[in-house]
C-alpha cells in the first residue's frame, strides 16, 4: 500500500492505544506515588504473581496457568491482588509496607475493565479506618497536586438515597420489586440457591449487589472524592464486622469512588485464621452452586492470619484512578495494549 507521494504507508496494527504523552505522563504519576511511600517509609515490596492458590470470591474470577512443577503438571493462579502473599510478609516483618504490580481477574474487558490492570496495595499496622482514609486523601492530594476533601457516605444512607429502601430490613420480595421496578429484570437469584437461612441472606446480598451497581454507584463521587462506608456483613471478604449505630451488624470497610466509578477498597483487616477459613469455604459453596470451580485456599495464609498484628489495608486501581485524573473516558487511554489487543 502507498499515499499519494508513492511512499509505502507504515503498518500501525502493533501501535499502543496510549500515546507517548500519555505514557509520560503515567510514569510521573508512578513516580508521584513511590515517592509518597519513601518519605513516609514505608517499604516497597514485591511478592509472586503465581500462586497455588485461587481467589474464592464467587465473582472473581482467576486466572489459571498451567505450569510444570519439579516434573509434574499443576495448575497456578495469577493473582487477583497481591492481598494474600502482603498479609504473610506483614505477619513476619510487621512493618508498613505496599506495593504496585499487575494484577488479573478473568473475563473482564470494556472501558473499565481490563483482564491485567495494575493495582496499589498498601498495609499500616495499627492503623483504624479513619487513619487508612486519612493517608488515601493524602496520596490523592499529592496526584491531584492540591487539597482534597473526601466525603464519608454510609452504605445505608447512599441506598436510600438512590433506591428508597433500607438495603438491611428490607424484605426479599421489597428488594426483586424494587430491581423491576428500574428496568433490572431478567435475574433469578433464588433458582441459584438452596431454601436455607443462609441461602437466604446470600440472595439478599445478590440483589443488594445489583441494585446498589445500578442504582447507586453511577451517582458517586461527582462532586467530591467519595468513601463510601459501613457495608453489609456479607461484603466483609477479609474485614473486620462491627455494629453501627442503628444496631446492625456491617463490615469493617470502606471504598472509594470518583465520577461514578470504584477506584479503592479498604479493610479493618480480620486477623482469625479459623474465621476466615469458614469465609472462604463458604465463598466455594457458592461458587458450586453458580456452577463456577472450586478454588484451592490459601493455607499460608490462613497460617499468617492467627499472627496478623491489627492494622488496616487498601487496594487501589491504579488505571482507574489516573483515568480519572486525566478525565480519560476508557482504560485503552492510559494503559499500552489492551487485553484485545496483547
Amino acid at each position: 500500500m502507498s499515499n499519494a507521494n508513492n511512499l509505502p504507508v507504515p503498518n500501525l496494527s502493533y501501535a499502543p492505544t496510549m500515546t507517548l504523552a500519555m505514557a509520560q505522563q503515567r510514569a510521573q504519576f508512578m513516580s508521584v506515588i513511590r515517592q509518597f511511600f519513601a518519605t513516609r517509609q514505608v517499604l516497597e515490596v514485591q511478592t509472586p504473581l503465581l500462586s497455588q492458590a485461587g481467589n474464592t470470591d464467587t465473582f472473581l474470577q482467576s486466572v489459571a496457568a498451567q505450569v510444570t512443577y519439579q516434573d509434574k503438571p499443576c495448575t497456578y493462579y495469577l493473582h487477583t491482588s497481591p492481598e494474600f502473599a502482603m498479609k504473610r510478609l506483614l505477619a513476619s516483618w510487621q512493618v508498613p509496607m505496599y506495593q504496585i504490580c499487575p494484577v488479573f481477574r478473568d473475563n473482564e474487558i470494556g472501558a473499565r475493565h481490563n483482564i491485567e490492570f495494575t493495582m496499589l496495595e498498601w498495609y499500616q499496622p495499627d492503623y483504624g479506618l479513619d487513619e487508612m482514609a486519612a493517608e488515601l486523601g493524602q496520596l490523592l492530594e499529592a496526584l491531584y497536586g492540591h487539597p482534597v476533601i473526601l466525603s464519608h457516605y454510609r452504605y445505608v444512607d447512599a441506598f436510600m438515597d438512590f433506591v428508597g429502601i433500607h438495603p438491611l430490613t428490607a424484605s426479599l420480595d421489597a428488594l426483586q420489586a424494587v430491581a423491576e421496578d428500574k428496568g433490572l429484570i431478567g435475574f433469578d437469584f433464588n433458582s441459584d440457591f438452596n431454601n436455607t437461612k443462609d441461602s437466604e441472606a446470600d440472595i439478599r446480598q445478590s440483589w443488594l449487589d445489583l441494585l446498589f451497581s445500578h442504582a447507586v454507584e453511577p451517582n458517586l463521587g461527582h462532586d467530591l472524592p467519595t468513601l463510601i462506608i459501613e457495608y453489609p456483613p456479607a461484603t466483609a471478604a477479609l474485614a473486620k464486622t462491627a455494629v453501627d449505630k442503628e444496631g446492625n451488624t456491617v463490615a469493617k470497610r470502606f471504598e472509594l469512588y470518583i465520577k461514578g466509578i470504584e477506584i479503592a477498597n479498604a479493610y479493618d483487616e480480620l486477623a482469625d485464621g479459623q474465621a476466615l477459613r469458614e469465609r472462604f469455604e463458604h465463598d466455594n459453596q457458592l461458587r458450586r452452586r453458580h456452577n463456577l470451580p472450586q478454588m484451592p485456599i490459601d493455607e499460608h495464609l490462613i497460617a499468617a492470619s492467627d499472627d496478623l498484628i491489627p492494622c488496616s489495608g487498601i487496594a487501589v486501581g491504579l488505571d482507574r484512578l489516573l483515568m480519572v485524573l486525566i478525565g480519560a473516558t476508557s482504560l485503552e487511554e492510559v494503559i499500552a495494549f489492551p487485553s484485545g489487543l496483547a
